[in-house]
């Protein structure tokens, strides 16, 4: 009984220190310990921004066109598509288009998966700033020039964006769960540098570039490796992209686990908790480690809670709890089945990682 009342309050607090006591501690310290970025709107150096694409051609004539339509000097902006053997017309589309614009290039590439494109693509351009972006974002005009400022600041050397998701006729869909891991990333960015960062708009100084694992991916490896080699990694709301989001909870679950599975990788592999200040160390655990382990953390509270529950009240309270919150979710309550399927994603993932390893290579996520 001891064993399981240890397990019962450790997982019942992890999960609620991860998803209210560390946002509210970090919104709290944000507000009396801020690290200023030394921003500058006229820092505008050479930028390459590379756009990795598989089987892209829906989008790719769009994204190309938007970011040779930023609002940053023509003559310091070029384009590389890493096709990372695109089996579609993607190639063909961005080839015409090359050829009329000598910005653009293709680069062809064999099926290597994301961060392979990437690293390829860096290799092979010379832009004093790398930046990325995904083939079905759409960066606002100000976008890039609002990015690189943040790079004035000697201490920063990776800065990531805001994504805003919107359906196909530009309403906003951001729900409340994304909102708030918006919030809670500015806080951190505040504080010092954000613990993940955001594959669909993002840029760091050349000389901080790391080739990092094919199945890591940057949204996770980038940020504490930039704090591993003593720089910081910054969020700056106002350089927005927009995406149209998964079009139901299901294909959202699907990308998740995706996703989590190369977060899992890079938990158990990649040394994100060495070589840590002890305030970013406590936001990687807090934000990071028990976030991708909630699922885990919720089967322990259902399983002790159900067994502990007739023991005494707050046991039988917990339970009741996560009865409410199943509920809801069969019920349609949007708030709840966003965080049940995010939730079961984590474990999913793990359970995929640990049976089979996670795979370099991507598909497109579906969309709208």
């Amino acid at each position: 009984m001891p064993v399981l009342k240890a397990l019962f309050w450790g997982s019942l607090g992890a999960l609620a220190w991860t998803h209210a006591g560390y946002p509210l501690a970090a919104g709290a310290l944000a507000r009396v310990r801020e690290r200023r970025v030394a921003k500058d709107a006229a820092y505008q150096p050479s930028v390459t921004v590379i756009v990795a694409a598989h089987d892209e051609e829906a989008v790719i004539e769009r994204r190309l066109e938007n970011l040779l339509a930023l609002d940053y000097p023509a003559e310091k902006l070029d384009v590389v598509v890493a096709s990372d053997a695109s089996g579609d017309r993607t190639n063909e589309l961005v080839e015409a288009i090359a050829a009329g614009e000598s910005r653009v290039r293709l680069l062809d590439c064999p099926r290597g998966g994301k961060v392979a494109a990437q690293d390829r693509a860096v290799r092979e351009s010379a832009g004093d700033v790398v930046a990325f972006s995904d083939a079905n974002a759409r960066w606002a005009p100000d976008a890039l020039g609002k990015l690189v400022a943040n790079l004035a600041d000697p201490e920063v050397a990776y800065v990531c964006g805001r994504l805003r998701l919107e359906a196909a006729d530009g309403a906003n869909q951001e729900g409340l769960y994304w909102r708030y891991e918006l919030w809670l990333r500015e806080q951190e960015s505040r504080l010092g540098s954000v613990t993940g960062g955001n594959g669909s708009i993002y840029a760091l100084r050349r000389g901080a570039y790391v080739e990092v694992d094919p199945t890591w991916g940057h949204d996770l490896a980038f940020p504490y490796r930039m704090v591993q080699g003593g720089t910081r990694a910054v969020y700056e709301r106002d350089a927005v992209a927009s995406e149209q989001p998964t079009p139901t909870n299901e294909t959202e679950y699907a990308r998740k686990v995706r996703m989590f599975e190369h977060c899992w990788e890079i938990t158990l592999r990649g040394s994100m908790l060495r070589r840590l200040p002890a305030g970013y160390l406590a936001a990687m655990v807090s934000h990071r480690v028990m976030r991708y382990g909630s699922g885990v953390l919720h089967l322990v509270l259902a399983g002790t809670s159900l067994v502990l529950a007739p023991v005494a009240w707050p046991y039988a309270l917990v339970l009741l709890g996560q009865v409410a919150l199943i509920a809801a979710f069969a019920a349609g309550v949007p708030i709840a089945r966003y965080y049940v399927y995010v939730t079961w994603a984590t474990a999913q993932a793990l359970w995929n990682y640990l049976r089979r390893g996670v795979p370099a290579a991507w598909d497109p996520a579906a969309t709208r």
